[in-house]
């Protein structure tokens, strides 16, 4: 990619055909650029050597193109060259390389990678490298900041991604939820037999036989439980109606499904990263390999061991210049798809911590309809009631996610693009 700075001069020294001062050879890095070589002093410039004097060296300029910087938009404007800060040109004195034997271009190529580092084909910053991450949602502990590394397990023989450990979660809420639904039914079979007791109680011929106003007491007595026994019966329906069926019905038997379309999605991206950074990785030894047989063709015409005509090291050079335009546009898919990638983690991971808060709503609400049930059948039992009633109107799906979150994240570092 050629540097903003070069635009201008390029085009003047690509067609000024006055011969280089003594010592001077022009040479073509694999992204295109012209530069200069004294071999008498080991200089190396991007300017074009006058006669009358050196020109002064001139630092490597690159174009950031990532559109994300630490999760975050780059304030960098696209075309702004970001300067790497003291990058030497000159090579060493002690070791004579012929000219186009090491270009800037690699020199600045492997300090820009040393600010990144790739765990399971994602890129993300170094420790202490860039400006510092801002969380997405500051204000809450939002699944879409915690979630972005790979757990491994306790043998970390195996790992599982961020987004997997979300899923889990609402795996594991939906089995909640049906665990909630079978207590309850079994609350109410409790019920149904209690009031089949005390209906059955209440047909009791013991003392049938007393007399008068205590003959009728007893049998108002006998005739309350069977009373009883249809209030609690009543409560039993209304338990399966309002609570049991809700429970059991949320969400309904699709929701499994709607989850491993996620995944799948998830983990299609994630394959395609993996498939992106294998094609970087080959082309970046493409253009080593490139490089190097210009190096040996290069060394080979200045020794006089072959008879390579300089028309072989123009080829050599395109073949170069091939491999660098290949790496760069492996690059550029890859951040393309990692940009995609991170797009879908935060929108998906904001879905599901949406239905997680709907979740603990609805469970609430049919919970806070039992304890009201329990009030209109048993107003002498309201004290051991009571307390639920408290913690249910007490809870708070962002407290619980909060908790959650603290214990279960995987990382809140950001992934960034990938640089050459």
């Amino acid at each position: 990619m050629k540097p903003a700075a070069e635009s201008s001069a390029a085009p003047t020294e690509e067609t000024d055909r006055r011969p280089l001062p003594p010592g001077w050879s022009s040479y073509i890095t694999p992204e295109g650029l012209r530069y200069y070589v004294n071999s008498s002093s080991k200089e190396t410039t991007w300017r074009r050597p006058s006669s009358s004097a050196e020109a002064p060296q001139r630092p490597l300029a690159r174009q950031n193109s990532s559109p994300y910087a630490n999760g975050c938009h780059s304030g960098t404007k696209k075309g702004q060259p970001a300067e790497v800060a003291n990058v030497s040109l000159r090579k060493p004195a002690m070791h004579k390389q012929p000219p186009g034997s090491v270009s800037p271009a690699k020199r600045q190529i492997k300090e820009v990678k040393e600010t990144k580092i790739t765990i399971n084909c994602v890129t993300f910053p170094l420790p202490g490298e860039g400006p510092e991450q801002q969380l997405l949602k500051p204000d809450e502990w939002s699944y879409c900041d915690y979630f972005w590394a790979d757990r491994k397990d306790p043998q970390g023989t195996t790992s599982v991604t961020g987004f997997e450990v979300l899923l889990q979660k609402q795996l594991k809420g939906k089995q909640l939820q049906k665990e909630m639904a079978e207590f309850i039914h079994e609350r109410i079979k409790i019920e149904e037999e209690y009031a089949k007791n005390l209906s059955k109680l209440s047909l009791s011929p013991l003392a049938a036989q007393e007399e008068g106003t205590l003959g009728e007491a007893w049998t108002q007595l006998k005739k309350s439980l069977h009373d009883e026994a249809e209030v609690h019966l009543k409560f039993s329906n209304k338990l399966h109606t309002e609570v049991e069926k809700p429970l059991l019905t949320f969400r309904g038997d699709n929701f499994k499904k709607d989850l491993k379309k996620y995944d799948h999605h998830i983990a299609d991206l994630r394959k395609q990263l993996a498939s992106r950074y294998a094609s970087v990785e080959k082309a970046r030894k493409a253009l080593a390999d490139r490089q190097k047989d210009l190096e040996v063709k290069t060394q080979q015409l200045e020794i006089k061991l072959s008879n390579k005509t300089e028309e072989d090291i123009k080829k050599a050079r395109r073949k170069s210049t091939q491999a660098g335009d290949d790496l760069m546009r492996c690059v550029d898919l890859y951040n393309q798809t990692q940009s995609k990638w991170f797009e879908e983690m935060v929108t998906t991971s904001m879905e599901l911590e949406k239905l997680e808060v709907e979740r603990i709503e609805w469970i609430q609400q049919h919970l806070r309809q039992y304890t009201t049930l329990r009030h209109e059948t048993d107003m002498f039992n309201q004290s051991m009631v009571e307390p639920v009633d408290q913690l249910l109107q007490n809870v708070d799906p962002a407290k619980d996610r909060e908790l959650w979150v603290k214990e279960n994240k995987t990382g809140d570092v950001r992934p960034v693009d990938m640089d050459i």
